[in-house]
């Protein structure tokens, strides 16, 4: 049975060091021949207060006490829901999405995304009422095509045989757990952690501080699993290892996770699940 809560977490500061940049590493083919792991930092990702710190070679051979995953566009394919429900949001008020935009909202909760929009449009009265109807309008979407990630649910199912798993997320409690029930996942969660009244958002350390208490083990032995650089910046200062989900950003960027890939499917990285977890 799932747990949800709204809980009040403290912040853990996080310190970030300068490293080299080397690893690539294979990735699979799944009937089609996908994108590559993008060559990443070495040494990077998240540190303990102590200043120990893992390696995207090492976390392979790591084996964390809990995992705790992000939702949006790690666990379920909705960053293209939130996409068009931000451009559905600029046209019911007239308007037309700033260049960029997309990038500088990924990741946000949506209360601050309505307040950006209105910002960035020099709308600031329409805050409130942009971000209301970017949630009613992303929640519409969503239920109608809940679609999880490539390797998402046999990751969770796996881990959850044998490790803790959370689920930490900007989003409202009901989207998240609408999503995850639908996809048959819900179950496997121990906790839900969202933004709330008591919980500031990503990238504040606040709801993966709360998640990895609530699953019972120290920041330092949990894996932050995140699709967004607001994401890993939120796991690292609570003092997480963070696998980052997506293209290697360039530059000091791509330092937010200590290891990348493409796909939750990635052969080296469903090797080091079943090896490291399923042990």
């Amino acid at each position: 049975m799932t747990r949800s809560v709204n809980v009040h977490a403290v912040a853990v500061a996080v310190p970030i060091r300068e490293v080299p940049s080397s690893l690539r590493i294979r990735h699979p083919r799944l009937g089609t021949s996908l994108p590559p792991v993008y060559p990443c930092t070495e040494t990077v990702g998240a540190f303990s207060e102590n200043g120990s710190h893992m390696t995207a070679r090492n976390i392979l051979a790591w084996s964390p006490s809990a995992i705790v995953f992000d939702c949006d566009g790690t666990l379920m394919d909705t960053e293209r829901h939130w996409q068009e429900a931000r451009n559905a949001t600029f046209r019911v008020f007239g308007l037309k999405p700033p260049a960029g935009f997309a990038d500088r909202a990924h990741g946000m909760h949506y209360t601050e995304c309505g307040a950006l929009m209105a910002d960035e449009t020099g709308k600031p009265d329409l805050a409130g009422d942009m971000a209301a109807t970017l949630l009613t309008t992303f929640t519409a979407l969503v239920d109608e095509d809940p679609v999880t990630m490539p390797g998402a649910a046999a990751l969770v199912r796996l881990a959850a045989r044998h490790l803790p798993l959370a689920v930490a997320s900007n989003c409202p409690r009901a989207t998240v757990e609408s999503c995850l029930d639908r996809a048959g996942l819900l179950d496997a969660f121990s906790h839900v952690v969202v933004a709330g009244e008591d919980v500031r958002p990503k990238p504040e350390p606040d709801v993966y501080s709360a998640a990895v208490g609530l699953c019972g083990v120290p920041p330092e032995e949990a894996l932050a699993v995140e699709d967004s650089l607001t994401g890993m910046e939120s796991a690292r200062r609570a003092g997480l290892r963070v696998l980052g989900l997506g293209p290697c950003p360039p530059g000091p960027q791509a330092e937010q996770a200590d290891l990348w890939v493409e796909s939750l499917a990635d052969r080296e990285l469903v090797r080091w699940a079943r090896s490291r977890i399923g042990e």
